[in-house]
């Protein structure tokens, strides 16, 4: 099995477009993260909540960033957002691109 690099993928919803863009630009203001695709068509989410299914249409964010910006990057997240409990997900990043890994570190030095 690959051994995780120090780069992970965070995974953010938000209800709407503007809120996506809103959080993704001011992680990468801040340099918490080096990057953000947001997912502009939404996705359907199923789930839930306070014991009762719940559909809604969100906008999904890949944030790229280092093991280490994780605590930074939730605060932000969490102060942002418009969610009681938004979806942080942290998956490690196990391979990739050489250059951009380098890429990655540059910007988040």
């Amino acid at each position: 099995m690959p051994r995780a690099t120090p780069f992970r993928l965070v995974l953010v919803t938000c209800g709407s477009l503007p809120e996506a863009r809103k959080i993704a630009r001011a992680v990468v203001e801040k340099h918490f993260a080096a990057c953000v695709n947001i997912v502009t068509a939404p996705v359907e989410s199923l789930y839930t909540w306070k014991g009762k299914l719940e559909r809604s249409r969100e906008h999904l964010l890949l944030i790229k960033i280092t093991a280490r910006r994780l605590k930074a990057l939730e605060r932000e997240v969490l102060r942002l957002h418009s969610y009681n409990t938004p979806e942080f997900l942290v998956l490690p990043i196990t391979a990739g691109s050489s250059g951009y890994f380098n890429w990655l570190r540059k910007v988040l030095k």
